[in-house]
């Protein structure tokens, strides 16, 4: 069969593929723009994730003030702030579940109790909305006990992550190719030339949007970003107890309540480091004991819940925590992004409209936060 030609091909069909492809497109819609997805549409993480839209990074923001400075942690935070708004502003949010109540961020101890509320001084104070909470407020709040502390984050809240890569991409236009696992890519004339297992793809440019899979097309790209797997459970409706996601222990967990009653939640690799990296998507007893005992210690209202469901994920964790962006070695027409470290949603439609412009080589404010030189300078 013929090669699918293209003006641009991207690699990757889940949130970031899916942003990205709709940026291109609204930039300019003549653009001839490909997804090459290895399984189905939002298959990998984007798929088996809690559909948390968060703000920030994926730890307190005094933490990552200490871990990135007061200035590139500010970034951060507006740039999901920008997410956020883009998700709200252009976006069709019945058709994806969005549910913009605001997040809560629990301590697990009395030393991230106190984080968080320097967080939310420290946010204060860089023009950011956020409120603390005592123990006694937050566990009243959620019908919990054992939690230390929460801060309250108005903005954000959920959405159906398979929903919203399905909307992107119907509203981008791009040909979507399911099944088509790309194995090689080489420079040809003036752009790229992708192997996939649908055929060839001959593209003017190449954006890379694999995740924790990056390493298996890119081998360089693995001192970027590693598979660490998230695993998750669901249960049978209960009463409400959650109106809005809950992330705890310092994101070792998150919690949110569909509105059936069915709790969704995830964590506990921390208890498992060893067995939680790779790329096995099997879920284990141990941890999922874990997590049955986090409910019942947090929400020993619902009592014993039946479990109706169990999975996971293979989620790509990156040296310092936050997204890297780069171009592949020896590959000038190939760009990649990766290492989204369980927060790819909070990052998602404000990073594809980042790797449009970086396609489009239009000045973005924000064009060096994720550069490959700033994982060297922290390595």
């Amino acid at each position: 069969m013929p090669p699918t030609s293209c003006d641009v091909a991207v690699v990757g069909g889940g949130i970031m593929g899916a942003a990205t492809a709709f940026w291109l497109r609204r930039h300019d819609p003549s653009l001839r723009v490909v997804v090459c997805e290895a399984e189905t549409l939002a298959h990998g993480a984007s798929g088996r994730n809690a559909g948390f839209l968060l703000l920030g990074t994926h730890t307190d923001y005094a933490s990552a003030i200490g871990a990135h400075g007061r200035s590139r942690a500010r970034q951060l935070w507006q740039f999901t702030q920008e997410t956020v708004q883009l998700i709200r502003e252009t976006l069709d949010g019945a058709a994806f579940d969005l549910a913009l109540t605001g997040s809560l961020i629990a301590a697990g101890s009395p030393e991230e109790a106190e984080r968080l509320r320097r967080s939310a001084e420290l946010l204060a104070e860089d023009g950011a909305e956020a409120v603390y909470h005592d123990a006694g407020d937050v566990n009243r709040r959620i019908h919990a006990q054992g939690f230390h502390g929460a801060l309250f984050v108005p903005e954000g809240g959920t959405m159906h992550p398979v929903k919203l890569v399905r909307h992107l991409l119907a509203l981008s236009g791009a040909t979507a190719l399911e099944g088509a696992r790309v194995t090689a890519m080489e420079p040809v004339n003036r752009g790229m030339r992708l192997v996939s297992e649908r055929g060839i793809v001959e593209a003017g440019m190449v954006v890379l949007t694999l995740g924790a899979y990056l390493p298996q097309l890119v081998p360089e790209a693995a001192q970027f970003v590693r598979p660490v797997r998230a695993q998750m459970l669901a249960t049978a409706p209960v009463a409400p107890v959650l109106g809005l996601p809950v992330y705890s222990h310092g994101g070792f967990f998150y919690l949110r309540q569909h509105a059936d009653g069915r709790l969704l939640l995830g964590g506990a690799r921390h208890l498992h480091e060893a067995e939680e990296v790779g790329y096995d998507d099997a879920t284990t007893e141990a941890l999922q004991a874990d997590l049955e005992a986090y409910l019942q210690t947090h929400l020993p209202e619902i009592g014993a819940p039946v479990i109706e469901r169990r999975w996971s994920g293979t989620m790509g964790f990156s040296p310092d925590g936050l997204p890297v962006v780069g171009t592949v070695p020896g590959l000038e027409r190939a760009t990649f992004a990766t290492g989204f470290t369980g927060h790819g949603m909070g990052f998602s439609l404000r990073f594809g409209l980042l790797l449009a412009n970086r396609v489009f080589e239009r000045t973005d404010s924000y064009a060096d936060l994720f550069d490959t030189r700033q994982v060297n300078a922290a390595t």
